[in-house]
């Protein structure tokens, strides 16, 4: 029997007919695919189908697999659909890319044969696949070591430091790169690039810090941080710096030690290189302190008295007291420590009374003023004017400021000729605008003036030329901080000044303005006016006083040394010193600066020393407590207060100052175990000897009245002790600098007069002294003088014997003691015999002695408790010597 063939061309529906299987399935040559570690899909390219010629015949036109031809090969493939081929490759086990990356075997396709048992079933040939595993970012960046170290030397940029590195186990190129790198720890001066390189950003200084310790951490391209950050040690090695080293940066003074050495073990780090010559300034700042530096603060008067200046002297700008009041309203600096400067801020402005300068000064004469003014308006600035009162507003003579020139107005006075004479006298200094002290004396012997700036000399660079002024009987008002003058025609004798009546103010401080007329001052007392009470000093070694060239500015405030060898040159820094002369110096910080340059024998590596800075801390004084003490109550008779002499207000009076201080102590222990001894603070106050400028006796009470009492002294014996001395109706002031002895001495010698007594019980007197300036200022002694009224008695006497109406007699002559009448009220309107007589005389007796006895219980009672409060023993004397008694001894009292 003959089969059948069945072409293939014509359709399944037009013939039916047994068909063979005549053909091959047909797959790709080569296919490429992809598949993730974590998934089991492959994406094929181009995707897996297969094809066979005999479709659509059952089985044999169908796929029925796909076989996978190679050796361990974690793939297989599946038929998605018979019909059209189509077929996938998946995972049969888990993928590790960081194994096996990629994968390579080859595939056929097979049909289904001829029947339901596949038999005479056909295979396609054999095709190439090629799979790579894709990378999941499953590891994280280790780093290759557990940490990392490095040296560097201090002062220097590094393009790199070290380099730190990290791996990342993943097998994909994105998950196994290193991305990034990052600093962790906050605020150090590193950075790090994305190759791991670490550098400073800016220059280290092993002072500050000696190492770094820094935390690295690491990311890879898929953003994963490495699982443990680094740690990196960055060691700052100092550099070789040319300085001087060995000084202690504070150095504290003690008052009262005299001089201080500041650089004792001082020496100059050169770092091996030679040189040939070093030049050094040291630098004390002082500007801060007083008038530019520590001086005495006793008042300007005082203070030419003491530089050697002659008399004559007048004082513009005193401290404010009772007896000088005109410089009441300005401001101060507040301040007793350094000295009081008056501030003027351009609306300010005072009146000299009258009297304190003449009218017109004799020639030759000098101004002197400490001044402290900066870059100002383009207006005159007055310090001191002298100016008509009214009418004309002439400007007889001024000192004042313009652009940055003092410049002193000194008109001439009328006089036969009318001929130019020099006017104004100008000088451009650096100093009248610079903000800071500076001490300016002129002096005046016309037609040359001469002017002094810190003791140094300056010539006018232009003088004008003008008339005399002309005859005239005005009057003339003496101003500071601004000029006088006069818009309504009329004067005003009031002390409050009006805007009105002033212009050209002056802004910025003054103190210390002083008019000395007919004589000029010399550059002696000029220095010593200006020379400070601190500054540098150095005592040279004979060894290397040939070898060091040293030299000092006027105030001592910086000393500049030269030098070729470095040994001899650190000798002398090793003898620089600070000293205070000042027995209570002003307190505070004092800036040390050094400036050094040296020279080498190669200038191309010649080292540079940077400066070296430190201070001097001023430490506070022991302030001294000055006390006063003396007897503080006693009575005297009334006749002695009438006398010439007067009484004696503070006869035993006694001035002392203390300090107290912590001492310490040691003391053994109680315990006979404890061996070693404690340290313990005790309190002590030690007695000082110091200066007196001021001493002020004060009126408790009504004012002195002129008429009929006043305080009186010696003034041969102020003279002689350098005193000046001035009273007024509310006491008397003594100023001056001098010992405290010679103040007792002259305080010893006040007396009270009262000429008038008959009213007078009790006067009260306050005294208080004080040192540079009111900066220690002692307690307020008081005294009350008790006025002893006495009977005269011969009064009794003749009354008794001749007079027949006596008691009207007694009646008026009562006895009055410290306020207390002791006069019989008693009258009577029958002629007394004998024995009344006798018995009125007897109980005014008796009524006398207990009002005396009463009067002493109560003085002993004063003093006891007196005596509890302070601790002292004060006295109360009684004089009675002008209280007398007599009795007829031919009356007998019954």
């Amino acid at each position: 029997m003959k089969r059948a063939i069945c072409p293939s061309h014509q359709p399944l529906l037009l013939l039916q007919c047994s068909c063979i299987n005549k053909h091959k399935p047909w797959i790709e040559t080569t296919y490429h695919g992809i598949v993730t570690e974590n998934d089991d899909k492959v994406l094929l390219d181009p995707p897996l189908i297969a094809l066979d010629k005999d479709a659509p015949l059952r089985y044999a036109g169908e796929i029925c697999g796909f076989r996978i031809h190679g050796q361990n090969v974690p793939f297989e493939a599946v038929v998605l659909d018979k019909s059209t081929g189509e077929g996938v490759i998946r995972t049969k086990d888990k993928l590790d890319c960081e194994l096996q990356k990629e994968h390579t075997f080859t595939i056929q396709a097979y049909d289904c044969g001829e029947g339901p048992d596949g038999s005479n079933m056909k295979k396609s040939h054999k095709a190439t696949v090629h799979i790579q595993v894709n990378d999941v970012n499953e590891y994280s960046p280790v780093f290759k070591e557990k940490s990392y170290k490095a040296t560097v030397i201090e002062g220097k940029k590094y393009d790199s430091i070290l380099k730190v590195e990290a791996v990342d186990a993943d097998c994909s190129f994105q998950f196994s790169q290193i991305c990034s790198y990052e600093i962790v720890t906050p605020d150090v001066p590193f950075s790090v690039d994305k190759d791991g390189n670490i550098k400073n950003t800016e220059k280290l200084n092993y002072s500050k810090e000696h190492m770094y310790k820094l935390t690295v951490t690491a990311y890879d391209c898929g953003k994963n941080r490495a699982s443990e950050d680094v740690l990196v040690k960055i060691s700052i090695k100092p550099t070789c710096k040319p300085s001087w080293q060995g000084f202690n940066k504070r150095i504290e003074y003690e008052p009262g030690t005299g001089s201080l050495a500041l650089f004792p073990s001082m020496h100059l780090e050169t770092c091996e290189e030679p040189i040939t010559s070093i030049q050094a300034s040291i630098m004390l700042e002082t500007n801060h302190i007083g008038k530019g530096c520590d001086r005495d603060t006793y008042s300007e008067k005082s203070l030419h008295k003491l530089c050697g200046a002659s008399a004559g002297t007048v004082e513009l700008l005193p401290a404010p007291s009772n007896s000088v009041n005109w410089t009441v309203g300005l401001p101060t600096d507040n301040g007793h420590d350094s000295d009081q400067v008056f501030e003027f801020n351009g609306t300010q402005a005072i009146k000299v009374p009258e009297g304190v300068v003449s009218t017109t000064l004799k020639e030759p004469f000098t101004i002197s003023v400490w001044m402290r003014h900066g870059p100002g308006s383009r207006e005159k600035e007055t310090i001191l004017c002298n100016s008509d009162k009214t009418e004309m507003n002439r400007h007889h003579y001024s000192l004042y400021v313009h652009n940055c020139r003092l410049v002193l107005l000194l008109r001439q006075e009328p006089t036969e000729s009318e001929n130019y004479k020099p006017a104004e006298f100008h000088w451009k200094l650096d100093q009248v605008c610079d903000k800071e002290w500076h001490h300016y004396v002129l002096n005046i012997e016309f037609p040359a003036v001469t002017l002094f700036v810190d003791g140094a000399t300056f010539e006018p660079f232009l003088v004008t030329e003008d008339y005399p002024l002309h005859a005239s009987k005005i009057e003339t008002q003496l101003t500071i901080g601004a000029c006088w003058q006069d818009l309504s025609g009329h004067d005003n004798d009031t002390e409050t000044l009006s805007d009105a009546r002033m212009t050209q103010y002056f802004r910025g401080n003054l103190a210390g303005l002083m008019i000395r007329s007919g004589k000029l001052e010399n550059k002696k007392v000029i220095d010593c006016l200006y020379t400070c009470k601190e500054g540098l000093d150095v005592q040279l070694p004979e060894e290397v006083a040939s070898s060091v060239k040293v030299e000092f500015n006027p105030n001592q405030s910086s000393l500049s040394l030269e030098g070729d060898d470095i040994e001899s040159f650190e000798k002398v820094m090793q003898h620089i010193s600070y000293l205070n002369s000042r027995q209570f110096p002003t307190p505070g910080i004092r800036h040390l600066r050094i400036s050094t340059t040296v020279k080498c024998f190669n200038e191309e590596t010649c080292i540079s020393v940077s400066d070296s800075e430190g201070y001097v801390m001023v430490l506070q004084p022991e302030e001294p407590k000055i006390s006063l003490s003396g007897i503080d109550h006693f009575a005297r008779g009334a006749a002695e207060f009438e006398s010439t002499e007067g009484v004696t207000l503070f006869p035993e009076l006694r001035i002392v100052s203390t300090i107290t201080r912590e001492v310490e102590v040691e003391a053994e222990a109680e315990a006979e175990a404890e061996d070693d001894p404690t340290v313990q603070e005790t309190v002590v106050s030690e007695e000082i000897m110091h200066n007196l400028d001021t001493c002020e006796v004060t009126v408790v009470g009504d004012e002195l009245n002129g008429d009929h009492e006043s305080l009186e002294v010696d003034l041969a014996q102020i003279q002689q002790r350098a005193l000046e001395m001035s009273s007024s109706n509310v006491g008397m002031v003594i100023t001056g600098v001098n010992t405290m002895a010679n103040y007792e001495q002259v305080l010893h010698l006040i007396r009270y007069r009262n000429w008038h007594t008959e009213a007078l019980f009790d006067r009260k007197f306050k005294l208080v002294c004080s040192e540079l300036n009111g900066r220690y200022i002692s307690n307020e002694f008081k005294v009350e003088v008790n006025v002893i009224h006495t009977a005269n008695p011969m009064d009794h006497a003749n009354n008794a014997m001749v007079q027949p109406q006596f008691i009207n007699q007694v009646q008026h002559a009562s006895v009055d003691l410290s306020g207390h009448n002791l006069a019989n009220t008693h009258q009577a309107s029958v002629v007394p015999s004998a024995a009344t007589v006798v018995i009125v005389v007897c109980v005014s007796f008796l009524v006398f002695m207990i009002i005396l006895g009463v009067f002493r219980i109560r003085a002993a009672h004063q003093r006891t408790m007196r005596d509890q409060e302070n601790g002292k023993e004060n006295e109360m004397d009684w004089d009675d010597s002008a209280l007398t008694i007599t009795v007829n001894p031919m009356e007998v009292c019954s």
